[in-house]
């Protein structure tokens, strides 16, 4: 098991994982449509895009908690 204290880092890693895996499939979708390629197409969209999701999701994911503090009524 990963230590609690990994959390943040580990959320991160997840949510960008499915983030970018879903949204690299909609635009590869979107771009491509059904063609015979497009799990090849898919799968480099999801790795590219996932490898910039993580740095920004561990830099934005504090920020937004700040925001949804200021919004929110405790």
């Amino acid at each position: 098991m990963i230590s609690p204290r990994f959390a943040p880092v580990v959320f991160g890693f997840v949510l960008s994982a499915l983030m970018s895996f879903i949204v690299s499939g909609i635009a590869t979708l979107r771009t491509a449509g059904w063609v015979e390629s497009f799990m090849t197409l898919w799968t480099d969209a999801w790795l590219t895009s996932w490898l910039v999701a993580f740095p920004v999701v561990l830099v934005v994911a504090p920020v937004a908690r700040r925001i949804v503090q200021g919004l929110v009524k405790a």
